[in-house]
């Protein structure tokens, strides 16, 4: 062998010696990358990703290795979304791997933003490759986590037409617990529940205890919280679902201990941290209480965007911000196991305090530096075709006490009036409202929503036909023009989602092209007559705050008031509290007061140069 060759020789044996020694080094890299948590795993899949010669799907492999590595916070989320962005380039074929990187890439975008337009996109791709039992169920998934539950529910039924799924089944109940059909969710669960073997049947429980929570059956509920937690012992979501009812029925001792295994299993689980904090409020030991919502401020910002439960961080802040204004804070009674009828409120009859004495001199100036203040009062009760409701004139003289406490200059009241005269009350208020710096309008009595439009029902209403609306109702968008003028902040409070009985006996009549009033997207061929008061839309410095969210019913409250009145009163005298925190605290006073069966809702914002306070401190 001359020199030449056996330098080749040598060169050849030692190239050889260095490429095992590189892929000994990539399969040590490849198997930390797939054994380890955490950054430990983001290094070992970055490092096996630097290995030349890797195939484009042993690197599209490593990709969605390292995306489920990062963890849950905005630059995670992005940095997991880049990288199954380049798997599902590298990806050869639109097979069964290519769909579960879609899938992966749709949870991620969901985990930054449940509204984010990406995770829906990839979940119609999907639908669009592959319509069957899966993609449909995971579509569902996305339009729960956006609140589009109407979609939501047609895809599970279509994912169950391909396959009865324990799993579909228990996303199905839960969504429908979330459009208040809980009589429908309640069998769909109890299915999901007898399909053997399911290992997550707890969170089938957990849904089940909710649905019986929210008709008002907290035996049941708790009932099926047991079964939650004797199914997986550890699990957070089953012991925080055990402590809401047992926080509901006053056993507050026993919900905290809930709350304290969760946190013990799950630290970072802010629904426990935030109801403990509830729990130890209702205790009356406000320092705990104040511990716990200041927790769940830190680790809900240390979460960012990722976290579902983003709006629990406006109830810690709301319940601090009440702490610090030196107010005592409202007692809430504990409900009774079982609800003695559909609208009553399951809480013993509270007295709502009214203020008795205008603010002292000292916040004198503070109130005038809101500005002038003007209120319109209506309550309507004594219905001539429905029957008289129980609160509103009650009601509606409560709050229009506390307005006039709170240096309001103008507070009209009408009771009991027919349609004319509240009209011409809008009228004569509106020339207020141009004068005013706020303009409030608060109503308590039935509304409506046909086709999209909401309306206030005056106590002369018939209401035979669906046409009758225009010609005997008020629209809201009557009120909302008759405060238009004023200069800085307007207002409309309406208690008026009770159940109603108008809407049962309306005759429904007319097609699109013979009913002027219809709306895009209303029903075609009759006018659709909607169970509460439908979502609205608001521009400029405007709140519309509903004692139930769109769809829901409102109660009407089995004492001298009704629970968001009662709510409503007690908060607004809060001094210091600006007013978004202040409809935080009686949307959250609602909750616990009808153990979570009426959820008050805001519509609108307000710009963020100036703050706005009922109350000034």
């Amino acid at each position: 062998m001359t020199a030449s060759e056996c330098r080749a020789f040598l060169l050849t044996a030692l190239l050889a010696l260095l490429s095992t020694e590189a892929s000994a080094q990539f399969v040590r890299g490849e198997k930390a990358c797939r054994e380890t948590r955490g950054q430990e795993k983001v290094r070992a899949c970055s490092d096996a990703l630097d290995h030349p010669g890797l195939s484009r799907i042993k690197r599209a492999i490593l990709l969605s290795l390292r995306a489920d590595a990062y963890p849950a916070s905005n630059e995670g989320c992005a940095a997991a979304a880049e990288d199954l962005t380049q798997a599902l380039d590298l990806w050869p074929n639109r097979d069964f791997n290519y769909l579960q990187l879609l899938t992966n890439r749709s949870s991620v975008y969901l985990k930054c933003d449940p509204l984010d337009p990406r995770a829906l996109a990839d979940a119609d791709r999907k639908v669009a490759l592959a319509p069957g039992w899966v993609t449909y169920q995971q579509r569902g998934i996305v339009y729960f986590n956006r609140a589009e539950y109407g979609k939501a529910i047609q895809d599970f039924r279509k994912s169950l037409s391909f396959k009865i799924d324990s799993n579909t089944l228990a996303n199905l109940g839960d969504t429908l617990n979330r459009t208040q059909q809980y009589a429908d969710a309640i069998p769909l669960l109890t299915k999901a529940i007898s399909i053997r073997p399911y290992p997550n049947v707890h969170k089938a429980y957990a849904s089940r205890s909710e649905a019986w929570r929210l008709r008002g059956d907290l035996d049941a509920a708790l009932q099926d919280a047991n079964a939650a937690i004797k199914a997986a012992p550890s699990n957070a979501l089953a012991h925080v679902t055990r402590g809401d009812t047992l926080r509901f029925r006053g056993e507050l001792d026993a919900a905290i201990a809930d709350y304290n295994t969760a946190l013990a299993n799950e630290p970072n689980y802010s629904p426990a941290l935030l109801n403990r904090g509830l729990a130890y409020e209702k205790m009356g030991d406000l320092q705990k209480a104040r511990a716990d919502f200041q927790d769940a401020v830190l680790k809900l910002d240390s979460l960012g965007a990722s976290d579902v439960s983003g709006r629990a961080k406006e109830t810690a802040r709301a319940r601090l911000a009440a702490y610090d204004s030196g107010a005592p804070q409202p007692v809430i009674l504990p409900a009774p196991t079982k609800v003695t009828t559909e609208t009553s409120v399951p809480t013993p009859a509270i007295v709502a305090p009214i203020l008795t004495t205008p603010l002292a001199p000292a916040n004198a100036q503070a109130t005038i530096k809101q500005g002038r203040r003007v209120a319109l009062v209506i309550g309507n009760a004594a219905y001539q075709k429905a029957g008289e409701l129980r609160n509103p004139r009650r009601d509606a003289a409560a709050v229009a006490s506390s307005l006039r406490n709170l240096g309001f200059e103008v507070v009209m009241v009408t009771i009991d009036e027919p349609r004319e005269k509240v009209i011409a009350r809008l009228r004569a208020f509106s020339a207020d409202a141009d004068q005013a710096d706020w303009a409030m309008v608060y109503y308590s009595g039935h509304g409506i929503e046909v086709n999209g439009q909401n309306y206030i029902i005056p106590v002369d209403a018939t209401l035979k036909t669906d046409r009758d609306v225009q010609f005997e109702a008020v629209p809201v968008d009557q009120i909302m023009a008759s405060i238009d003028g004023a200069r800085k902040l307007k207002l409309i409070i309406l208690d008026a989602c009770r159940n109603n009985p108008f809407a049962a006996k309306i005759q429904k009549t007319g097609t699109r092209d013979t009913v002027a009033m219809d709306t895009e997207g209303g029903s075609i061929g009759t006018r659709s007559i909607g169970r509460g008061l439908g979502e609205v839309k608001v521009k400029g410095a405007s709140l519309v705050v509903f004692a139930a969210k769109h769809g829901q019913t409102a109660l009407d409250g089995e004492g001298e008031n009704s629970p968001f009145t009662i709510a409503l009163v007690q908060r607004i005298a809060t001094p210091g509290v600006e007013i978004n925190k202040i409809f935080r605290l009686v949307r959250d006073d609602v909750m616990e007061a009808t153990a979570g069966r009426q959820e008050p809702y805001t519509y609108g914002s307000l710009p963020g140069r100036e703050d706005f306070f009922f109350a000034a401190k």
